[in-house]
């Protein structure tokens, strides 16, 4: 667990210090958005969503060498600006608009878990022939981090009894299919309205949240004082310090044939969660109007710059036949949550968040949730913290599913 930040990251990148890695993610979004704001490119970004930039520039920048792949700096802002920007998000909650939205959040998560206990299988009958024998091994790990996150990973490969360079291989379909997988989703985000038109999916839940938030934001707007700001920065960085110490109190709650259920950083942002939504009956909901979500939503998109900044385009040609199995994989997970999502005309937010509080977890589904609108965020958080309770045993259950298919005995 990350608990200094070292002045140098260990890699050969142009820019080593933090400070300086800062400093270019920064110059990144601001450049991006400063585009959004000019005549001569305003019309691409309607079609093209800005986050997406957010995210695959300083993806090119690590493939190009400017930016490292890992630093300190990375893990600081997935570790306690991630909380801090869901605590702003949260705080102008509106909990009778969320239960509003009703079951169909929770019947696509469980539709996304499906999808990758059952693609696992068909993934590796499909490409046997070109992986290693012990592939399914490296498959079970890598099907609890798409169900339940980190912690599920390292549990669920524990159990299957994978080695150490099949489960590194396992990060490059890891990073790689889910950051792609990703990057479509935060597309889609922007085009919502129109593929929910077309679907005939029923979005008047989703519509009446997103305008009782922005009828609540008009009536609260005022010119935010420097009281208000820093009140805003000491809420968000003060829940986030405290959760991360609480969650670090709280005993893991775990099996011993099953590993790891809900881990320390799950109970982090259980606590960040709850603590925001009871904040949200008080009158700190009204830090709304000074910009509380507009500064978590700064500290999201940093966060989304950080995450595009952990993966590496030249990681297609380092192991090809990984990346084609976890293709056919997410190809898999994404067409059993459409089919289900016609059968119930949920809307495309719902296949979204579903997917991705699977395959990403906490430290992405609010992202994708909050490119719908800002205010759906908690819903992001809410399914992804479901998601790791799902994680180990729909992990173990793949990974049965796919030595059967391997045809292993030990």
């Amino acid at each position: 667990m990350l608990t200094t930040i070292p002045d140098i990251a260990e890699s050969t990148s142009l820019v080593q210090h933090d400070a300086g890695l800062l400093a270019v993610l920064l110059a990144v979004l601001a450049g991006i958005f400063w585009l959004t704001q000019q005549p001569a490119t305003r019309g691409f970004f309607k079609v093209v969503p800005a986050l997406i930039f957010c995210y695959f520039v300083p993806t090119l920048l690590t493939t190009l060498g400017v930016i490292p792949d890992k630093a300190p700096l990375y893990s600081w802002v997935k570790e306690f600006l991630l909380p801090a920007s869901l605590l702003l998000l949260i705080l102008a909650l509106d909990v009778p608009g969320i239960l509003r939205l009703g079951p169909k959040a929770v019947i696509m998560l469980l539709a996304g878990t499906a999808g990758v206990v059952i693609g696992g299988p068909i993934a590796l009958l499909i490409c046997k022939a070109w992986l290693p024998e012990d592939a399914w091994r490296g498959m079970a790990a890598l099907s609890g981090s798409w169900i339940g996150g980190g912690a599920n990973f390292v549990a669920i490969g524990k159990t299957a009894e994978v080695s150490d360079t099949m489960l590194a291989l396992m990060v490059i379909p890891d990073v790689f299919v889910a950051n792609i997988w990703m990057g479509c989703l935060l597309y889609l985000s922007s085009h919502q309205r129109a593929i929910d038109a077309w679907t005939g999916a029923n979005a008047a839940a989703i519509r009446d949240l997103e305008r009782r938030m922005t009828d609540f934001q008009e009536r609260t707007k005022r010119i935010a004082t420097v009281p208000d700001l820093m009140m805003i920065l000491a809420l968000g960085f003060g829940a986030s310090w405290l959760s991360y110490t609480i969650g670090l109190k709280i005993p893991e709650i775990s099996f011993e044939t099953t590993g790891t259920m809900i881990s320390h950083g799950t109970w982090k942002y259980i606590l960040v969660t709850t603590l925001g939504v009871v904040l949200s009956f008080t009158p700190v909901r009204n830090l709304e109007g000074a910009g509380a979500s507009k500064v978590g939503t700064v500290m999201l998109y940093l966060l989304v710059a950080c995450i595009g900044a952990s993966a590496d385009f030249r990681q297609i040609v380092e192991a090809p036949q990984f990346l084609v199995m976890g293709f056919i994989w997410m190809a898999i997970h994404v067409t059993v949550l459409l089919v289900v999502a016609k059968l119930i005309r949920a809307p495309i937010f719902f296949v979204a968040v579903g997917s991705q509080a699977n395959i990403g977890g906490a430290a992405s589904a609010p992202v994708v949730a909050a490119a719908f609108h800002p205010s759906l965020a908690p819903v992001g958080a809410l399914l992804a913290v479901a998601g790791y309770v799902l994680g180990t045993y729909a992990g173990l259950l793949c990974m049965q599913m796919l030595k059967m298919v391997a045809g292993a005995s030990g």
